[in-house]
């Protein structure tokens, strides 16, 4: 009961900042990059702007879910709105946890949202020139946004833990982002090390200290599934997917417990 009313304060203090006004900038932000990509594409429209969203989403919800943690926690401590939350009778467990699905329920109600739009906007311009592979909308688009909701859900799980931890809520962002840069972009510079050697002197140093940070780190360039929605073909999901869920969703409860302890142990003055 005291989880669900955090929640629902959560869901409210957004809605009175700026989650309207970031929602409906990705919003438009995806319209437009996905229809002038479209637009300026000769052969396959629908691939291009399917791809293009996809990345857009990608690199939008990120932005969204951090600016929404920094709203709901971070400004918390900082403008010491804690004094009156903490007088109500709940624990900060369920304080966290409450914001926590509050700013996530947020994200990922928008990139329900934003899939949608996306979707419509593939479809329209598939409609209007046959394409000689067609994108596929079904499963396998479905699958695509679920894989990106399993990404947002590690960062909102990430950022929620720096902004306990973080003495200003500019670290929230830096650390969340800096984060997902790695996080994505580590198995892809693997590879191209592995296929490409000539790129650097010692790539074999490179590709060790690389594979020891995959240990550590999740990999979230392995959530980027968008080729199976793209092409049609189920072949190109990983076949280890499944493994790919159970780390990332690991790594949610790690990060969150990992944040309640924090919590528990800060000292406020």
């Amino acid at each position: 009961m005291q989880t669900s009313t955090n929640i629902a304060i959560g869901l409210q203090l957004s809605f009175r900042t700026n989650f309207v006004w970031l929602a409906s900038g990705a919003l438009v932000l995806l319209i437009l990059a996905a229809s002038l990509s479209a637009q300026f594409s000769g052969r396959q429209p629908a691939t291009v702007a399917l791809d293009v969203g996809l990345s857009m989403i990608r690199l939008l919800l990120p932005f969204v879910l951090i600016l929404t943690t920094q709203d709901l926690l971070s400004r918390e401590f900082d403008r010491r709105y804690f004094l009156n939350t903490f007088s109500y009778p709940h624990s900060r467990r369920r304080l966290l946890l409450g914001r926590f699905l509050a700013s996530t329920t947020l994200t990922l109600g928008l990139l329900i949202l934003l899939a949608g739009a996306l979707a419509l906007l593939a479809w329209t311009a598939e409609k209007d020139y046959a394409q000689a592979s067609p994108v596929s909308l079904g499963l396998p688009y479905m699958i695509t946004i679920t894989f990106i909701g399993l990404d947002i859900l590690l960062l909102s799980a990430l950022a929620t833990f720096i902004a306990v931890v973080a003495s200003t809520p500019s670290l929230v962002l830096l650390g969340t982002v800096g984060f997902m840069l790695i996080a994505r972009s580590f198995s892809t510079i693997i590879e191209l090390l592995t296929r490409s050697s000539y790129v650097v002197e010692d790539p074999e140093s490179y590709r060790s200290g690389l594979t020891l940070l995959g240990y550590l780190l999740p990999d979230l360039g392995a959530l980027d599934v968008r080729e199976i929605a793209l092409y049609g073909k189920m072949q190109f999901l990983p076949a280890d997917w499944g493994w790919l869920v159970v780390s990332t969703l690991a790594y949610v409860i790690g990060l969150l417990a990992l944040a309640t302890w924090a919590l528990n142990r800060k000292r406020f003055s």
